[in-house]
């Protein structure tokens, strides 16, 4: 098994950077928008983009929410052991608001789809965008792409791409694992 790195801590920051910024372009004071992170991988990122949002751009109020998808996904009940639901998190209404959906790899496509079938339990929003930090652009079961990626990867069905995060981890890395 080899591993290559496609971002280290300094391009993840940088990224990160730039997703806040294209964010703060298109919702400017976030009013009438909502971040939700997928769980479990996307709250770190959601967490670590709302961070940045009120610490470097001093945007206030941002709107912070978890949602658990595990119910919703259509491979529920197909794996050998049964999968460990998270806890959704959302203690804001979603009815008319802007949301944004945060995860770290878009892959399938099969995440964001459960969790637009989840998120309507909170309500109807005027709007979803989807926002990742890694797109894995050749790998979609489902016509689904991000608004905000914050690197495009090619990568093979046999290829992984792990991030790490620095406060699971211990590190700020991406990864991209071949077997």
């Amino acid at each position: 098994m080899s591993q290559k790195v496609l971002l280290n801590a300094k391009e993840v920051n940088i990224a990160l950077h730039r997703l806040s910024c294209q964010l703060i372009e298109n919702h400017n004071t976030f009013h009438n928008t909502v971040l939700i992170g997928i769980q479990p991988r996307g709250i770190y990122l959601a967490d670590r983009i709302k961070i940045m949002l009120e610490d470097d751009y001093k945007i206030k109020n941002i709107q912070l929410g978890y949602l658990d998808i595990t119910f919703f996904r259509d491979d529920f009940r197909r794996g050998e052991k049964p999968l460990e639901a998270n806890k959704t998190s959302i203690n804001f209404l979603v009815e008319d608001k802007k949301i944004v959906f945060i995860d770290d790899v878009l892959y399938t496509g099969r995440s964001i789809r459960a969790a637009l079938t989840a998120i309507q339990s909170f309500g109807r929003p005027s709007e979803i965008e989807l926002l990742t930090l890694i797109d894995r652009r050749f790998s979609r079961h489902l016509p689904i792409q991000p608004d905000y990626r914050g690197r495009q990867v090619d990568a093979i069905n046999d290829e992984k791409v792990k991030v790490c995060w620095k406060e699971n981890e211990g590190e700020d890395t991406v990864y991209l694992i071949s077997n």
